[in-house]
């Protein structure tokens, strides 16, 4: 079987490309230059092609929310609730991240109560078998990581953030940088640091890294060159360490298109706003414009409880200076294992800021449905605007809630309703005739 990238490269348009072109509005001959230059890669599940999914230059940003057990924390049953909410507020890709439990099991049934492409991080489960055997996570067994990838793949997992980028050169700029505000904040990257530097041997990831395009390409699961030194403090942004995983990550991915592999990158935690643009112009400069997942970013460090809306506000800019896929952030965040109201807010705030950075992005394509709701706003065709509303249901639940005296408006003016009154004033104008005072 072909990857969609190896199709571009043939200049063969395949439906999924023919799907994209028409959800999205994107001439053929584009898209198809853009896969095959590999700034757009193409979601879909292996077993399941309901959503096709694309992401990268030219196309609206996408969101990912992610579930997934803990050890404290370990429900199937409320990870698959978690996980069909996301889907039904709108959530483009799913990440499956448990940690606890058979993560074989878990990972099988939310790929089955779902149409959304899900994806992984197989370095999880690779540590916990590890850790449950050995009681050491240092003890993983290189060969048996490999393994477990395919098998992933094989369950029909579209995408997996793989630690590709830790090497013995990013450790050095760790060590020789010598502090961190955060720390590192990345589970599977911290724990494949350990096992490097107890056993003193490379990342085989990274060693063997044609072997690892190779068996994603075998089921076209999409590489994403996951940032395990990611910055996990505003003061840590764009520090050393980080900057040497984005520039390898960056030459991985060009390694991993030129074997047919579809790949993007990730990055970067968190960013003060002043630093967004620059993240993303290094990445998309270094990378030919590949598609970037921002983790976040969040542009403050003292909004726990809140963090969905931190986020929201890095995910806004991030989408306008050109981020591709934006990884929810939730009310939970440095708190809590999320719960299901967690994850639709955080799906659902998320996609606000997403559009947000679109109307900039894409203007005139994705400012369309603002436009038209603001022209239905103004005269009070409240049926026509619930068509253009990212939440309609909400939107009704409180304007049915509160409802106005007034047949027109809202409650919030009342008779005093600027729009109102503007109207009657303009049609009189417009009429010729005299405005009384």
């Amino acid at each position: 079987m072909a990857t969609q990238l190896e199709y571009a490269n043939r200049g063969t348009l395949t439906p999924e490309m023919e799907h994209i072109c028409k959800e999205e509005g994107i001439s053929e001959d584009l898209l198809l230059e853009r896969v095959r230059q590999g700034q757009i890669v193409i979601l879909k599940g292996r077993f399941n092609d309901k959503r096709i999914v694309g992401i990268g230059k030219g196309l609206r940003t996408k969101v990912n929310a992610s579930i997934g057990t803990s050890t404290d924390v370990c429900d199937l049953e409320h990870e698959k609730r978690k996980a069909k909410i996301a889907e039904e507020n709108g959530a483009d890709t799913l990440m499956e991240l448990s940690a606890a439990g058979d993560l074989d099991e878990i990972r099988r049934e939310i790929l089955k109560v779902v149409s959304l492409p899900v994806g992984n991080v197989p370095l999880y489960q690779a540590f916990c078998e590890t850790i449950q055997k050995y009681k050491d996570p240092t003890k993983l067994d290189p060969e048996m990581l490999f393994e477990l990838i395919e098998k992933q793949c094989e369950d029909g997992i579209a995408f997996m953030a793989i630690h590709c980028g830790i090497n013995l050169f990013t450790i050095e700029r760790m060590k020789k940088q010598g502090y961190r505000y955060g720390g590192l904040c990345s589970k599977g990257g911290t724990l494949m640091i350990q096992w490097m530097m107890k056993n003193q041997k490379e990342n085989p990831l990274y060693e063997h890294f044609d072997r690892v395009c190779n068996i994603l390409k075998k089921y076209d699961t999409v590489l994403s060159l996951g940032n395990g030194i990611r910055a996990g403090a505003i003061h840590d942004s764009l520090d050393r360490a980080q900057m040497a995983e984005l520039i390898l990550n960056c030459e991985l991915c060009e390694i991993a298109r030129d074997l047919g592999c579809q790949a993007m990158v990730e990055g970067p935690g968190h960013v003060p706003l002043d630093e967004i643009e620059a993240n993303i112009i290094l990445q998309k400069k270094m990378s030919n414009y590949a598609p970037y997942y921002m983790l976040g970013p969040l542009p403050t460090d003292i909004g726990a409880g809140w963090d969905h809306v931190t986020a929201a506000i890095g995910a806004a800019q991030s989408s306008m200076y050109g981020a591709d896929l934006i990884c929810y952030i939730t009310p939970s965040e440095h708190l809590a294992l999320p719960d299901e109201k967690d994850v639709e807010i955080g799906v659902k705030v998320a996609r606000l800021a997403a559009h947000v950075g679109d109307v900039v992005k894409l203007k005139g394509k994705a400012d369309a449905p603002d436009k038209q709701i603001s022209k239905d706003r103004r005269d009070f065709k409240w049926n026509e605007q619930f068509k253009n509303m990212l939440f309609p249901d909400d939107a009704k639940k409180i304007l049915e809630s509160r409802k106005s005296l007034s047949h027109k408006g809202c409650s919030m003016c009342g008779e005093l309703c600027a729009l109102k009154n503007a109207e009657v004033t303009l049609n009189q104008y417009l009429r010729g005739d005299k405005i009384n005072d």
